[in-house]
């Protein structure tokens, strides 16, 4: 386990993400690219995060927190996380046509630069919230919303893109990822605990148009039957070419049938302040290795640095990552006095990505955006 010593950042925190100082693709980029990395489609939630909590709200009284922010969340999240990497990102997304819709509207396309043109803002439609409460590295969410009118679906025809990541739930069938799929688009799979209890992969139709599964350790069991996070990985390959298994605090493990390859990296040792959108994270990074045409170990060392370093901050689409941090990191850990060579060997391949020259000093410090604030004239 490689050590890291540098503490969270917190407090202002301004544009580092319009700067994106590595393009991951630059060395495969050709005129005929398609315009986008990757398309994702889904709902935005408005996050509101309220951190420095010393326990769980107790019922009956009230609690204060020391910290709070707010963010755009749901699908932003991982929109977020791969736009600070590097990728060009397009994403469908219904938005309320209130304060909060453009508020995360504004936030995503000129903050951090996501094509939002497949995107569309529903007439009466009022934003989906969440409130997240994070207390002892563990987080506590309440949210209320609506789903949009049906007459309001995603674009059955993605933008032409080198990559999708798609959200698969039991019994749904989501008709633009075969399409994506279909025009060689590499769709990678993401899931979510099965509220059913059935486990059943049967119920992914969409399973067979995936390039990659990402399950954590407890859904991939459970949809395998398998009794320990590597044997479901293997399981999982029978359905998709590539299966990736998260184990939370021991790191994750990863299987790609069509290279017989298979890849397990620690995790990183870090205080974690909320764990909001890691998933999500860890997701973008191991597509952006992928894209980049990394070996397997690579990416899953990646996708596992970008998530460790997005557990330091709160709130979800606040915390992700861009190369500054990563630099930063990586600048860091390498002065760490006794640092292991092995674990130093293993991210070793970030030396030809960071930046050689950091614009701001790391640990950065974050924007808390607020809603509310009267512009001055």
């Amino acid at each position: 386990m490689i050590a890291s010593t540098a503490p969270a950042g917190k407090g202002p925190r301004k544009g580092s993400h319009r700067q994106t100082q590595v393009d991951p693709l630059a060395p495969l980029r050709t005129p005929d690219d398609p315009p986008w990395d990757v398309y994702l489609t889904g709902t935005v939630f408005l996050d509101i995060i309220f951190t420095g909590l010393d326990s769980a709200p107790v019922r009956g009284t009230e609690s204060w927190a020391r910290g709070m922010g707010s963010s755009p969340g749901g699908v932003a999240n991982m929109a977020t996380a791969l736009a600070r990497l590097g990728l060009r990102t397009s994403l469908a997304a219904a938005f309320g046509d209130d304060h909060y819709g453009d508020y995360c509207w504004d936030a995503l396309e000129h903050g951090e630069g996501i094509d939002l043109s497949p995107s569309r803002t529903v007439p009466g439609w009022h934003s989906p919230v969440t409130v997240s409460m994070a207390y002892e590295g563990e987080r506590t969410m309440v949210s209320h919303g609506h789903e949009p009118p049906p007459e309001e679906p995603a674009p059955e025809c993605p933008p032409r893109v080198r990559a999708a990541v798609a959200s698969l739930a039991p019994g749904v069938s989501a008709p633009w990822i075969a399409e994506a799929a279909s025009k060689g688009t590499r769709v990678f799979g993401d899931v979510g605990w099965d509220d059913t209890g059935a486990w059943d992969l049967a119920a992914l139709p969409d399973l067979r148009h995936c390039e990659a599964f990402l399950p954590n350790a407890q859904e991939a069991m459970r949809y395998t039957g398998a009794d320990c996070p590597r044997a479901a990985a293997h399981a999982l390959t029978e359905y998709v070419p590539v299966a990736v298994v998260t184990l939370g605090a021991d790191g994750a493990y990863a299987v790609d049938r069509r290279t017989g390859e298979t890849a397990e990296v620690p995790a990183i040792e870090v205080e974690a302040l909320d764990p909001t959108g890691a998933g999500d994270v860890f997701v973008a990074g191991f597509v952006t290795g992928t894209l980049a045409d990394w070996p397997l170990a690579d990416r899953l060392a990646f996708a596992g640095l970008t998530a460790a370093l997005s557990v330091q901050e709160f709130g979800g689409s606040l915390s992700a990552p861009g190369w500054s941090e990563i630099a930063g990191w990586w600048r860091k850990v390498q002065s760490v006095q006794g640092q292991s060579p092995t674990a130093l060997r293993r991210y070793g391949f970030l030396a030809g990505l960071v930046p050689e020259k950091l614009v701001r000093p790391w640990p950065l410090r974050r924007a808390v955006p607020t809603i509310g604030f009267r512009r001055s004239a």
